[in-house]
């Protein structure tokens, strides 16, 4: 109450001229409302106690804004429904008869709704303390559930561990049983395996002393044999001699040559040599396989049928050299004897190379083809003497055949190449 009664002074402070405002308020009649209410606060009460002039300048404003208030505050008859505060402050600054009671009154009033305001909080905190201790209640009753319910699992589990235990405890007393009786056991065939070893020491103690004497004999009868034989192999020796220097003295008497030459190297032609160079891989030619495996047989390569049919796009000496190249390793590993023609006319002058160990290289001599010097070579051998043809012109197969050699295509030679 009277902090409504300083902000409504406070307030018509501010509203007054300079020389209306009291003496002992002026210095605070600059200041905001709010700053007058609090920092003039006990000057405009001493004031208005005293001052009843300026009470009543205070209360004009509260009588226009109140009037039925103001009118029911001064009749003394104040509505049961009115705010204590308000009929206090008008009754403080209107003073009319019995305004002390009024305030009174209001004070009454006021301390009655603080302790009913108290006893509802006192009774929302005791409803919320119900509420709380209700709460932890039922929280401590689902703990204690899930205690027990922990518990429980616990006490299983701990009766599985005994129970595993003793499990345990029953494999490992049979563990131990088994392992004592299979100690026992190794025991007695330990025993059994030293007695058998010292039976076996001396049996092998009495073959070795058989077998020494077996080599001493067997040695001495192959003394003995040796003596009686190195007779007969002295005799035998010098019957050799003998004929070796016979035969000697024939070849010596007819003068015959001491190494023996090929036909084919009796055949006119350009021989050349060329150097090695790479196979082409083109599968498993099986029938030249077996033509080579004939003893004593004689390959005859047609040269550029071989080389246009595999690798034609090469230069012609490229071509030569790596045909040449392959026919050496395949003269190596078959032993047979390998002779490939060219034709001369491709060449503008002739070409001394080095061809491989077991090749013979030739070239047809001008006015002469290859197919020529091919049958040429064929009427050469010997009749009986197994004779290839390699080549892929039907020419040259035909007339190999006519001279009883056995024509071959050069795609077999190819793929033969490759798998070399």
């Amino acid at each position: 109450m009277r902090q409504s009664v300083v902000e409504a002074a406070a307030e018509l402070i501010g509203a007054l001229a300079p020389d209306e405002v009291p003496a002992p308020l002026r210095r605070f009649a600059r200041f905001e409302r709010r700053k007058r209410a609090k920092l003039a606060g006990q000057h405009i009460a001493a004031v208005l106690e005293k001052d009843p002039g300026f009470r009543a300048r205070v209360a004009e404003p509260l009588r226009e804004a109140q009037a039925d208030l103001v009118e029911a505050v001064e009749g003394g008859s104040v509505p049961p429904a009115a705010d204590p505060v308000r009929v206090a402050v008008l009754a403080y600054l209107l003073r009319p008869p019995g305004w002390t009671g009024l305030v009174e009154s209001a004070r009454a009033e006021l301390e009655r709704s603080a302790t009913a305001s108290e006893e509802e909080a006192a009774e929302r905190r005791v409803a919320a303390l119900r509420e709380e201790l209700a709460t932890a209640r039922a929280a401590r009753s689902a703990e204690l559930d899930k205690v027990r319910a922990e518990l429980r699992e616990t006490k299983a589990e701990v009766a599985e561990l005994r129970r595993k235990l003793h499990e345990a405890r029953t494999r490992f007393r049979a563990a131990e049983e088994r392992a004592d009786a299979l100690a026992a056991e190794s025991e007695r065939e330990l025993a059994a395996a030293r007695e058998s070893t010292a039976a076996s020491e001396k049996e092998l103690r009495r073959l070795r002393a058989r077998a020494a004497r077996a080599e001493a004999a067997a040695e001495a009868a192959k003394r003995a044999a040796r003596e009686g034989r190195n007779v007969d192999d002295v005799r035998l020796r010098m019957l050799l001699d003998t004929l070796v220097d016979a035969a000697q003295g024939v070849r010596r008497e007819l003068a015959l040559p001491s190494t023996i030459g090929r036909p084919a190297d009796l055949v006119g032609g350009q021989a050349h040599r060329a150097l090695p160079g790479r196979a082409l891989s083109d599968g498993d030619p099986q029938l030249l396989d077996r033509l080579l495996t004939l003893p004593q047989v004689h390959l005859v390569v047609d040269g550029y049928n071989v080389t246009k049919t595999g690798y034609g796009e090469l230069p012609l000496a490229d071509q030569r050299n790596r045909l040449v190249s392959g026919l050496g390793g395949l003269a190596a590993q078959t032993r047979a004897e390998v002779t490939c023609v060219f034709d001369g006319a491709e060449l503008d002058a002739p070409v001394a190379i080095a061809a491989p160990r077991g090749v013979r290289v030739k070239f047809s001599a001008p006015g002469q083809t290859a197919d020529e010097l091919i049958a040429e070579l064929v009427r050469a051998e010997p009749p009986g003497r197994p004779v290839v043809v390699v080549s892929s012109d039907r020419e040259v197969a035909d007339a190999a055949r006519r001279a009883d050699a056995r024509p071959c295509p050069s795609t077999l030679l190819l793929r033969r190449l490759g798998r070399s």
